[in-house]
């Protein structure tokens, strides 16, 4: 099974980018779509974006399309989420998660088996 492990959150101002990045280590990375989640406090756990095992599918939630980019570089073993135009309501817990294929775009939130350990995003106005 693959193990996660996520870096890049922090505190950044609305209008403000940050660049989250999550790390795979222990089995085929290509053999699973990949995806980030997020969690507000008092909030459910809501995907994010979702990419296929080659990158070149992606699907976003309607909160974040146009804002945010997935990506992944399987020489690395790592999947990025790229946030632009942060608001307040982008503050939570951003996780990453790994679907084992087969898989589409990794748009089916309740596939994920794998998660990393989290990340906090604050975005103050």
């Amino acid at each position: 099974q693959v193990q996660l492990v996520e870096s890049g959150g922090g505190s950044v101002q609305a209008g403000g980018s940050l660049r989250l990045a999550c790390a795979g280590s222990g089995d085929t990375y290509t053999r699973y779509c990949m995806g980030w989640f997020r969690q507000a406090p008092g909030k459910e756990r809501e995907g994010v974006a979702g990419a296929s095992t080659g990158g070149k599918s992606t699907y976003y939630a309607e909160s974040v399309k146009g804002r945010f980019t997935i990506s992944r570089d399987n020489a690395k073993n790592t999947v990025y989420l790229q946030m632009n135009s942060l608001i307040p309501e982008d503050t939570g817990m951003y996780y990453c998660a790994a679907d084992r294929a087969p898989c589409l775009d990794g748009s089916d939130w309740s596939e994920y088996e794998y998660w990393g350990q989290g990340t906090q995003v604050t975005v103050s106005s």
